[in-house]
């Protein structure tokens, strides 16, 4: 990741563009005055003021700065962010410039202190922050809220879930994606970090879901393919290939694909013209994924 200063001062270009001189400068002259040791006072009314001089609107970034996001820091994907949400990281990244004891003590107090808008602009603003092994236990934390909004922010388009959260927090953060409908395409790291239980995990909330008469999203079996034995493989990815929906099924064939287990294989040894055809349409799991949220 790039420093502190080099993130805030992207950030704060990004603005420049976007909002009228008198807002930008009274922006910048308070990331300024936070940089230079302003009183905790000014960081949180400032940090809570931000959208009297953005606005809310969504930022819009263009392809290009979104690549300077991804060259600045790995991951980094702020493409729906709003420019309220851009003003409050850019304080944020200033404030960081003050002691670690402070600066700690300041964005603490401000999770606490937080509505539902400035907790948004918090979780998403963690994969810029300084000392990140540090916020992992506020980022367990908004993954167990009951609200969708932070919920996604720290779990969709977040490169820090999978930099940082142990394997338990990982994985209740995929089983919640599922049960609240956030779509598993945009969590960052969802191969990478996929691991045997978590598949287990998913594996039985399929079969209570098919107890219930409750649909199971396709995306489900994203995570499980790759760690599918002989039973998961033929009770379980059996089943979702005999499902009505073609989109199921492409999803069965994928997870099949990925399996360790014979049985995947012999499985989809009669189905060769349709994976054929799925590499053609160029079907992966992000195309799934889409289609699946679009038809939500």
């Amino acid at each position: 990741m790039k420093t502190t200063k080099q993130i805030r001062e992207t950030i704060l270009t990004w603005l420049e563009t976007r909002l009228d001189d008198g807002a930008f400068r009274s922006l910048h002259s308070t990331a300024r005055q936070l940089q230079e040791g302003a009183e905790d006072w000014l960081f949180y009314s400032s940090f809570s003021g931000v959208p009297r001089d953005t606005g809310k609107a969504p930022a819009e970034l263009t392809a290009e700065e979104l690549t300077v996001a991804k060259q600045l820091r790995s991951g980094w994907d702020p493409s729906r962010w709003s420019l309220d949400e851009l003003g409050r990281a850019a304080l944020l990244l200033s404030t960081a410039a003050q002691p670690k004891e402070t600066f700690f003590e300041r964005i603490e107090n401000t999770f606490i202190s937080s509505d539902n808008r400035e907790a948004v602009a918090l979780y998403q603003s963690l994969p810029l922050l300084p000392y990140p092994e540090q916020w992992s236990g506020r980022a367990a934390e908004g993954l167990r809220t009951n609200v969708t909004a932070i919920f996604e922010a720290v779990a969709l388009r977040n490169p820090y879930p999978a930099d940082y959260l142990d394997e338990d927090a990982w994985n209740q953060l995929v089983l919640k994606a599922l049960f609240i409908g956030s779509p598993l395409y945009l969590i960052q790291g969802i191969d990478q970090r996929a691991n045997e239980h978590l598949a287990h995990m998913l594996v039985d909330y399929a079969h209570e879901r098919w107890a219930a008469d409750r649909p199971v999203s396709p995306e489900l079996w994203r995570p499980v393919g790759p760690f599918a034995g002989d039973t998961i493989v033929k009770e379980d990815l059996a089943r979702v290939l005999d499902h009505p929906n073609p989109l199921h099924q492409r999803a069965a064939l994928l997870a099949l694909a990925a399996s360790p287990a014979t049985s995947a294989k012999e499985l989809i040894d009669g189905h060769g013209s349709r994976l054929d055809a799925m590499k053609t349409n160029q079907t992966d799991w992000q195309s799934i994924g889409k289609e699946t949220a679009a038809k939500q």
